[in-house]
């Protein structure tokens, strides 16, 4: 590890080997910690470990639904502000676009689809099916949102995809 915070691995570029600069903190937000790396699904991880978050802080904390709300849109506001420059850092220095191991998009897009959720297990898994189902299928305009430059795309797809999620389960809620 390096002062500025980042890493050098090696990667074969034909018959040299190339040095790959990994900043380390954008890394650690891009893959959630660690969850992008999960297998298989990396992104289904991601979803997971954001609903075992707003779990562990419901039933730690018993915060009342305002305040798990509040919670959890400050939480939307840090991970995207956090998240775009982040992803936007990890596909340039991957090398790759939109990465599968970029999951902070999965866990942004989730905690909007739990705002307003009861907090019990069905409708945590209401969410996290929706949200994964909309995330996957990518239904108009959702698709579009990728092709927003770096870290933007890879973002606000799963921000809509979110928001998708978010209508029906507030809809499933009338009828539960």
């Amino acid at each position: 590890m390096k002062a500025d915070g980042s890493s050098e691995g090696l990667v074969r570029n034909r018959e040299k080997i190339q040095p790959i600069k990994k900043t380390a903190w954008a890394f650690a937000v891009a893959t959630f910690f660690g969850a992008g790396y999960g297998k298989p699904g990396p992104g289904t991880w991601g979803s997971v470990a954001a609903v075992l978050l707003w779990a562990a802080f419901a039933f730690t904390l018993h915060p009342s639904p305002l305040t798990l709300t509040l919670a959890l849109t400050l939480g939307v506001v840090v991970a995207t502000a956090l998240g775009i420059p982040a992803a936007t850092i990890v596909e340039r220095e991957s090398g790759r676009t939109d990465p599968g191991f970029v999951v902070i998009d999965e866990v942004i897009g989730q905690w909007i689809a739990l705002l307003g959720s009861p907090v019990d297990w069905r409708h945590g898994l209401i969410a996290l099916v929706l949200f994964r189902l909309f995330d996957i299928t990518k239904p108009f305009p959702v698709r579009r949102l990728e092709r927003l430059p770096g870290g933007w795309g890879i973002i606000f797809d799963d921000v809509a995809a979110g928001l998708y999620a978010l209508g029906v389960a507030c809809l499933l809620r009338i009828w539960i």
